[in-house]
């Protein structure tokens, strides 16, 4: 039998001790983007990168409710038409999954954070600007006429979810500004009461719904309205 000296034994332990161990490598998914991370053997979770920090910025786009879809299309239709890959980069609708019943069960499915709007990822200039400005279906951006407000890092890491793995809270979801504001005067653009001028009473919390004060015969009349259908003077 061959005897192991207390030395080799030694030398062992200290070969085993200095073993480096692999990471864990695995990926998050988020609005369709996929990411990857890395646990070290201590568990501390690695950097996991911001879509704010990818280039351009990001841009909230409003638009009918409801064609959101079709209007994700037909800007990236548009992006393909025009070659303007190296200015637009993403289109992106906010989603969220939530539970809802249906037939009696109980179901997981995904919904919009924001019915009527949208996220697009681009250098803005005059090109870009008037390109996705004239997209069917789009009503204008949330910023105040030829430059838009760009969302800055807090908002686009809440509504787009970005989490570390591991970290113990996400980001907390955050809605985009409004296109208009409480006592604002606007322009009603269609319906009976198109043309007619009168001020925001009223507002719903994701800003799609309105209630206009229109002065109709002398007297100032509520009507609801979607922001579609108004704009600013």
């Amino acid at each position: 039998m061959t005897d192991i000296s207390t030395d080799s034994t030694e030398a062992i332990e200290d070969e085993a001790t200095e073993a480096v161990v692999e990471p864990l490598v695995g990926t998050i998914e988020v609005n369709s983007e996929r990411y990857e991370f890395e646990f070290e053997d201590d568990d501390e979770p690695a950097y996991v990168e911001s879509p704010y920090d990818r280039p351009g910025r990001w841009y909230v786009v409003h638009t009918y409710s409801g064609y959101e879809n079709k209007v994700r299309d037909n800007i990236l239709r548009l992006i393909q038409n025009r070659e303007l890959e190296e200015k637009i980069y993403e289109v992106v609708i906010p989603m969220e999954k939530v539970f809802d019943f249906k037939a009696g069960r109980k179901v997981e499915v995904e919904k919009k954070v924001f019915p009527g709007y949208l996220l697009v990822r681009s250098d803005l200039d005059d090109e870009t600007w008037a390109a996705i400005r004239s997209t069917p279906g789009v009503t204008g951006f949330v910023g105040a006429g030829h430059s838009p407000t760009p969302l800055p890092r807090h908002e686009v890491e809440g509504i787009l979810h970005v989490e570390v793995p591991g970290a113990e809270e996400r980001p907390k979801r955050t809605r985009p500004q409004h296109l208009y504001a409480i006592e604002e005067t606007v322009r009603v653009k269609e319906g009976p009461f198109a043309d007619f001028t009168g001020q925001i009473s009223e507002m719903s919390d994701d800003g799609i719904k309105l209630k206009v004060l229109v002065n109709i015969f002398g007297r100032e009349t509520p009507v609801e309205l979607d922001v579609s259908q108004v704009s600013k003077l």
